[in-house]
This record gives C-alpha cells, sequence and structure tokens, in this order.
C-alpha cells in the first residue's frame, strides 16, 4: 500500500521537533504494516480511523483513511486529543 497525505498534514510535520517526528514515523510504519490498527470512528467521521501512539507521556492521535480502490493509506492529521476531532470534522 502507498502512503498519501494531505498538504495539512506535510505542512504540521515541519513544526516536529526530530524526536517528536521520530515517533510519528513510528505510528505511520504500524499503521502502513496494519492498516487495521487504527479505531473506526462513526458518524460524522465515518471512514475515518485514529490510532492511539505515545511521545514522551503524552498519548498522540494518528487520523487516516484506507482506500482499498487506490490500493492506499491517506494521513489525514495527527495531534493531541485537545480539539482534534473537532478540527477533522473542519477538513
Amino acid at each position: 500500500m502507498k502512503l498519501l497525505a494531505t498538504p495539512r498534514f506535510l505542512r504540521e510535520i515541519k513544526r516536529l521537533y526530530p524526536l517528536e517526528k521520530a515517533a510519528l514515523d513510528e505510528a505511520v510504519r504500524s499503521v502502513a504494516e496494519n492498516p487495521e490498527v487504527g479505531e473506526m470512528k462513526k458518524g460524522d467521521l465515518a471512514g475515518v480511523r485514529v490510532h492511539k501512539y505515545r511521545f514522551n507521556a503524552q498519548q498522540l492521535l494518528l487520523a487516516y483513511r484506507v482506500a482499498p480502490e487506490e490500493d492506499a493509506i491517506k494521513l489525514l492529521s495527527f495531534g493531541t486529543h485537545e480539539n482534534f476531532y473537532r478540527d477533522l470534522k473542519r477538513e
């Protein structure tokens, strides 16, 4: 499966410190190996999966969508839980 990323996702990556980026890269690798690892959302976010991972003592979320017809995983967003789902709905 190939990985695609939204422009917002790519912009946000540039702001990360190297250790934060390494933690995100590890989470993306685990999603690429097993797209079912994330929890499927319902309602407004139907079709979106969210994988939870840790950096230091903080829990972070990685939102993605699997597109089987394109054989791709589209990375939507990542960040802390605060306002994460609200911002994700706006995309």
